[in-house]
Protein backbone atom coordinates (compact mmCIF):
# COMPACT_ATOMS: atom_id res chain seq x y z
CA UNK A 1 0.00 0.00 0.00
CA UNK A 2 1.31 3.69 -0.77
CA UNK A 3 2.95 5.39 2.44
CA UNK A 4 -0.79 6.81 4.00
CA UNK A 5 1.10 9.52 5.68
CA UNK A 6 1.64 11.44 2.14
CA UNK A 7 -1.69 13.26 2.15
CA UNK A 8 -0.87 16.77 1.27
CA UNK A 9 0.30 15.79 -2.48
CA UNK A 10 3.19 17.52 -2.66
CA UNK A 11 3.53 16.76 -6.11
CA UNK A 12 0.83 19.26 -7.19
CA UNK A 13 2.66 22.19 -8.50
CA UNK A 14 1.08 24.78 -6.36
CA UNK A 15 1.32 23.71 -2.96
CA UNK A 16 -0.97 26.58 -1.68
CA UNK A 17 -4.08 25.45 -4.21
CA UNK A 18 -2.99 21.46 -3.45
CA UNK A 19 -5.92 19.54 -2.43
CA UNK A 20 -5.16 17.82 1.15
CA UNK A 21 -6.97 15.51 3.30
CA UNK A 22 -8.87 18.34 5.56
CA UNK A 23 -10.16 20.00 2.35
CA UNK A 24 -11.21 16.50 0.72
CA UNK A 25 -12.97 14.96 3.25
CA UNK A 26 -14.98 15.68 6.51
CA UNK A 27 -15.89 13.95 9.60
CA UNK A 28 -19.35 13.00 10.83
CA UNK A 29 -21.21 11.66 14.10
CA UNK A 30 -24.11 9.25 13.42
CA UNK A 31 -26.38 9.23 16.87
CA UNK A 32 -29.56 6.93 17.14
CA UNK A 33 -30.76 6.14 20.60
CA UNK A 34 -34.14 4.58 21.22
CA UNK A 35 -36.30 3.21 23.85
CA UNK A 36 -34.90 -0.29 24.65
CA UNK A 37 -38.21 -1.24 25.52
CA UNK A 38 -36.76 -4.27 28.37
CA UNK A 39 -36.00 -3.92 32.16
CA UNK A 40 -34.39 -6.63 34.70
CA UNK A 41 -36.80 -8.04 36.87
CA UNK A 42 -34.84 -8.15 40.19
CA UNK A 43 -37.43 -10.55 41.79
CA UNK A 44 -37.92 -12.99 39.14
CA UNK A 45 -33.74 -13.25 38.76
CA UNK A 46 -34.28 -13.66 42.77
CA UNK A 47 -36.92 -16.57 41.78
CA UNK A 48 -34.54 -18.34 39.15
CA UNK A 49 -31.56 -18.31 41.57
CA UNK A 50 -33.55 -19.41 44.12
CA UNK A 51 -34.92 -22.39 43.05
CA UNK A 52 -31.88 -22.97 40.62
CA UNK A 53 -29.85 -22.95 44.49
CA UNK A 54 -27.44 -20.76 42.82
CA UNK A 55 -25.42 -17.87 44.58
CA UNK A 56 -27.40 -14.60 44.81
CA UNK A 57 -26.53 -12.37 41.66
CA UNK A 58 -25.17 -14.86 39.42
CA UNK A 59 -28.58 -14.77 37.47
CA UNK A 60 -30.69 -11.94 35.40
CA UNK A 61 -33.64 -12.12 34.33
CA UNK A 62 -34.95 -9.22 31.52
CA UNK A 63 -38.06 -8.76 30.54
CA UNK A 64 -39.32 -7.48 26.88
CA UNK A 65 -41.89 -4.96 28.33
CA UNK A 66 -44.11 -5.07 25.10
CA UNK A 67 -43.31 -8.83 24.21
CA UNK A 68 -42.72 -8.94 20.94
CA UNK A 69 -44.06 -5.56 19.80
CA UNK A 70 -43.54 -5.69 16.10
CA UNK A 71 -43.47 -1.71 16.02
CA UNK A 72 -40.95 -1.25 18.16
CA UNK A 73 -39.24 -4.16 16.43
CA UNK A 74 -39.46 -2.24 13.56
CA UNK A 75 -37.94 1.20 14.75
CA UNK A 76 -34.70 -1.39 16.01
CA UNK A 77 -34.22 -2.85 12.73
CA UNK A 78 -34.64 0.65 10.65
CA UNK A 79 -31.64 2.07 13.43
CA UNK A 80 -29.41 -1.05 12.77
CA UNK A 81 -30.16 -0.84 9.12
CA UNK A 82 -29.03 2.40 9.08
CA UNK A 83 -25.83 2.04 10.58
CA UNK A 84 -25.03 -0.86 8.52
CA UNK A 85 -26.37 -0.08 5.21
CA UNK A 86 -26.04 3.94 5.19
CA UNK A 87 -23.49 5.35 7.74
CA UNK A 88 -20.67 2.40 7.44
CA UNK A 89 -21.13 1.62 4.03
CA UNK A 90 -20.40 4.95 3.38
CA UNK A 91 -17.62 6.14 5.59
CA UNK A 92 -14.55 4.94 7.37
CA UNK A 93 -13.63 4.49 10.88
CA UNK A 94 -11.63 7.83 12.08
CA UNK A 95 -11.66 7.49 15.83
CA UNK A 96 -13.14 5.13 19.01
CA UNK A 97 -15.04 8.05 20.34
CA UNK A 98 -17.70 7.39 16.89
CA UNK A 99 -15.87 10.33 14.26
CA UNK A 100 -16.14 8.54 10.96
CA UNK A 101 -14.53 9.43 7.58
CA UNK A 102 -16.64 10.94 5.20
CA UNK A 103 -15.12 11.97 1.89
CA UNK A 104 -16.42 15.30 0.02
CA UNK A 105 -17.17 13.65 -3.24
CA UNK A 106 -19.23 10.59 -1.21
CA UNK A 107 -20.78 13.53 0.95
CA UNK A 108 -23.16 14.48 -1.65
CA UNK A 109 -24.95 10.70 -1.60
CA UNK A 110 -24.79 10.09 2.37
CA UNK A 111 -26.46 13.74 3.19
CA UNK A 112 -29.54 12.83 1.16
CA UNK A 113 -29.26 8.87 2.51
CA UNK A 114 -28.94 10.04 6.23
CA UNK A 115 -31.71 12.66 5.66
CA UNK A 116 -34.54 9.94 4.01
CA UNK A 117 -33.52 7.49 7.26
CA UNK A 118 -33.99 9.64 9.55
CA UNK A 119 -37.24 11.13 7.82
CA UNK A 120 -38.68 7.08 7.90
CA UNK A 121 -37.09 6.49 12.05
CA UNK A 122 -39.17 9.29 13.18
CA UNK A 123 -42.51 8.04 10.81
CA UNK A 124 -41.69 4.24 12.44
CA UNK A 125 -41.41 6.17 15.90
CA UNK A 126 -44.73 7.77 15.69
CA UNK A 127 -46.20 4.50 14.36
CA UNK A 128 -44.78 2.71 17.83
CA UNK A 129 -46.22 5.62 19.93
CA UNK A 130 -49.74 5.63 17.89
CA UNK A 131 -49.77 1.51 19.13
CA UNK A 132 -48.05 1.98 22.43
CA UNK A 133 -51.49 2.05 24.56
CA UNK A 134 -52.51 -1.25 23.23
CA UNK A 135 -49.39 -2.95 23.11
CA UNK A 136 -49.28 -2.31 27.18
CA UNK A 137 -52.33 -3.74 27.42
CA UNK A 138 -51.60 -6.90 25.51
CA UNK A 139 -47.83 -7.23 27.75
CA UNK A 140 -50.52 -7.26 30.88
CA UNK A 141 -51.64 -10.26 29.90
CA UNK A 142 -48.60 -11.55 28.54
CA UNK A 143 -46.21 -11.30 31.35
CA UNK A 144 -48.25 -12.30 34.37
CA UNK A 145 -46.99 -11.61 37.50
CA UNK A 146 -44.18 -9.36 36.15
CA UNK A 147 -46.15 -7.03 34.79
CA UNK A 148 -45.92 -3.30 36.75
CA UNK A 149 -47.13 -0.23 35.66
CA UNK A 150 -45.22 1.74 37.12
CA UNK A 151 -42.08 0.75 34.47
CA UNK A 152 -44.42 2.27 31.77
CA UNK A 153 -43.59 5.35 30.93
CA UNK A 154 -46.10 8.12 29.24
CA UNK A 155 -46.34 8.19 25.38
CA UNK A 156 -44.82 11.81 25.56
CA UNK A 157 -41.45 10.95 28.48
CA UNK A 158 -41.44 7.89 25.60
CA UNK A 159 -40.96 10.47 22.27
CA UNK A 160 -37.60 11.97 24.16
CA UNK A 161 -35.78 8.74 23.89
CA UNK A 162 -35.84 8.20 20.02
CA UNK A 163 -33.51 10.32 18.82
CA UNK A 164 -31.36 10.74 15.73
CA UNK A 165 -28.54 12.85 15.17
CA UNK A 166 -25.84 13.95 12.28
CA UNK A 167 -23.01 15.95 13.27
CA UNK A 168 -20.54 17.09 10.77
CA UNK A 169 -17.25 18.37 11.72
CA UNK A 170 -13.99 19.90 9.53
CA UNK A 171 -11.17 17.62 10.29
CA UNK A 172 -8.76 19.12 11.96
CA UNK A 173 -4.94 19.39 11.33
CA UNK A 174 -2.00 19.55 13.17
CA UNK A 175 -1.82 23.49 12.42
CA UNK A 176 -5.43 23.84 13.98
CA UNK A 177 -3.32 23.76 17.35
CA UNK A 178 -2.96 27.02 18.43
CA UNK A 179 -3.21 27.00 22.32
CA UNK A 180 -1.36 29.34 24.67
CA UNK A 181 1.18 26.65 26.42
CA UNK A 182 4.48 27.36 25.46
CA UNK A 183 6.80 26.14 22.35
CA UNK A 184 7.77 22.98 23.69
CA UNK A 185 4.53 21.65 25.20
CA UNK A 186 2.82 22.84 21.92
CA UNK A 187 5.15 20.74 19.47
CA UNK A 188 4.94 17.80 21.24
CA UNK A 189 0.75 18.13 20.90
CA UNK A 190 1.17 18.56 17.27
CA UNK A 191 3.71 15.54 16.80
CA UNK A 192 1.11 13.74 19.04
CA UNK A 193 -1.66 14.67 16.31
CA UNK A 194 0.12 13.96 13.58
CA UNK A 195 1.13 10.26 14.53
CA UNK A 196 -2.30 9.85 15.33
CA UNK A 197 -3.58 11.44 12.17
CA UNK A 198 -1.63 9.07 10.18
CA UNK A 199 -2.52 6.01 11.98
CA UNK A 200 -6.13 6.90 11.63
CA UNK A 201 -5.74 7.22 8.33
CA UNK A 202 -3.93 4.23 7.54
CA UNK A 203 -6.99 2.45 9.37
CA UNK A 204 -9.46 3.75 7.45
CA UNK A 205 -7.79 2.64 4.29
CA UNK A 206 -7.08 -0.52 5.62
CA UNK A 207 -10.37 -0.40 6.64
CA UNK A 208 -11.62 0.14 2.57
CA UNK A 209 -9.36 -2.68 2.07
CA UNK A 210 -10.84 -4.98 4.06
CA UNK A 211 -14.65 -4.02 2.59
CA UNK A 212 -12.91 -4.96 -0.70
CA UNK A 213 -11.37 -8.07 0.26
CA UNK A 214 -14.83 -9.39 2.43
CA UNK A 215 -16.91 -8.90 -1.18
CA UNK A 216 -14.57 -9.97 -3.64
CA UNK A 217 -14.48 -13.49 -1.58
CA UNK A 218 -18.04 -13.26 -1.09
CA UNK A 219 -18.54 -13.08 -4.65
CA UNK A 220 -15.78 -15.95 -5.82
CA UNK A 221 -17.17 -17.85 -3.23
CA UNK A 222 -21.16 -17.28 -4.92
CA UNK A 223 -19.38 -17.83 -8.52
CA UNK A 224 -18.06 -21.54 -7.64
CA UNK A 225 -19.56 -24.85 -7.19
CA UNK A 226 -20.87 -26.62 -4.01
CA UNK A 227 -20.09 -29.89 -3.11
CA UNK A 228 -22.39 -32.00 -5.34
CA UNK A 229 -20.76 -30.29 -8.65
CA UNK A 230 -23.96 -27.81 -9.05
CA UNK A 231 -23.50 -23.74 -9.24
CA UNK A 232 -23.62 -21.61 -6.33
CA UNK A 233 -26.55 -19.65 -6.02
CA UNK A 234 -26.18 -16.23 -5.92
CA UNK A 235 -28.80 -12.58 -5.78
CA UNK A 236 -29.09 -10.44 -8.53
CA UNK A 237 -27.67 -7.42 -5.74
CA UNK A 238 -24.08 -9.37 -6.16
CA UNK A 239 -22.74 -7.16 -8.37
CA UNK A 240 -24.46 -4.09 -7.53
CA UNK A 241 -22.80 -4.70 -4.15
CA UNK A 242 -19.67 -5.49 -5.66
CA UNK A 243 -19.81 -2.01 -7.64
CA UNK A 244 -20.85 -0.22 -4.98
CA UNK A 245 -17.33 -1.34 -2.77
CA UNK A 246 -15.48 -0.24 -6.10
CA UNK A 247 -17.12 3.16 -6.09
CA UNK A 248 -15.83 3.56 -2.47
CA UNK A 249 -12.21 2.76 -4.10
CA UNK A 250 -13.06 5.77 -6.06
CA UNK A 251 -14.95 8.37 -3.80
CA UNK A 252 -12.87 7.02 -0.38
CA UNK A 253 -9.08 6.90 -2.05
CA UNK A 254 -8.26 10.11 -0.28
CA UNK A 255 -4.27 9.18 0.14
CA UNK A 256 -3.98 9.10 -4.03
CA UNK A 257 -3.49 5.33 -3.80
CA UNK A 258 -2.38 3.96 -7.15
CA UNK A 259 -2.51 0.31 -6.38
CA UNK A 260 -6.25 1.35 -4.95
CA UNK A 261 -7.08 3.48 -8.07
CA UNK A 262 -5.73 0.72 -9.98
CA UNK A 263 -7.91 -1.64 -9.00
CA UNK A 264 -10.38 0.00 -9.15
CA UNK A 265 -10.00 0.51 -12.77
CA UNK A 266 -9.34 -3.39 -13.00
CA UNK A 267 -12.77 -4.29 -11.83
CA UNK A 268 -14.53 -1.86 -13.71
CA UNK A 269 -13.64 -3.46 -17.02
CA UNK A 270 -14.07 -7.42 -15.32
CA UNK A 271 -17.77 -6.54 -14.85
CA UNK A 272 -18.71 -3.65 -17.33
CA UNK A 273 -21.57 -5.02 -19.02
CA UNK A 274 -21.99 -8.31 -17.10
CA UNK A 275 -25.47 -8.98 -15.42
CA UNK A 276 -26.28 -11.62 -13.09
CA UNK A 277 -28.48 -13.73 -15.50
CA UNK A 278 -25.08 -13.00 -17.95
CA UNK A 279 -22.88 -15.46 -14.86
CA UNK A 280 -26.22 -17.72 -14.42
CA UNK A 281 -26.08 -18.44 -17.81
CA UNK A 282 -22.72 -18.56 -19.67
CA UNK A 283 -20.95 -20.70 -17.63
CA UNK A 284 -17.39 -19.30 -19.34
CA UNK A 285 -18.07 -15.91 -18.64
CA UNK A 286 -18.77 -17.03 -15.07
CA UNK A 287 -15.08 -18.73 -14.52
CA UNK A 288 -13.41 -15.98 -15.92
CA UNK A 289 -14.80 -13.34 -14.22
CA UNK A 290 -14.63 -15.58 -11.23
CA UNK A 291 -10.89 -16.31 -12.11
CA UNK A 292 -10.60 -12.53 -12.44
CA UNK A 293 -11.84 -11.50 -8.98
CA UNK A 294 -9.37 -14.29 -7.75
CA UNK A 295 -6.02 -13.22 -8.95
CA UNK A 296 -7.36 -9.71 -7.85
CA UNK A 297 -7.66 -11.22 -3.81
CA UNK A 298 -4.00 -12.40 -4.67
CA UNK A 299 -3.00 -8.55 -5.35
CA UNK A 300 -4.42 -6.96 -2.31
CA UNK A 301 -1.82 -5.57 0.06
CA UNK A 302 -0.49 -7.68 2.38
CA UNK A 303 -2.58 -6.42 5.52
CA UNK A 304 -3.77 -8.66 8.81
CA UNK A 305 -7.39 -10.20 7.62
Amino acid sequence: MSNVANINRAEQPNADTAPTLASSAMLVELSISCWAGRKKDKRASEDVTMRSGAKKGVAAVTKKLLGDCPELVAVHQHAGNVRNQVHYAMTLPWSNSGMALLTTQQYFQYKPAIGEAETEFFALVETFLNAYDWEVSQAQAQLGSMFNPDEYPTVESLRDKFRFSVAYMPLPTAGDFRVDIGNQQRDEIVAQYETFYSDQLGNAMGELWRKLYDQLSKMSDRLGYAGNGKKNIFRDSLIENMMQVVALLRTCNVTGDSQMAAMATKLEETLQGVTPKDLRDNTQLRGSVKAKLDVAIKNLPGLDW
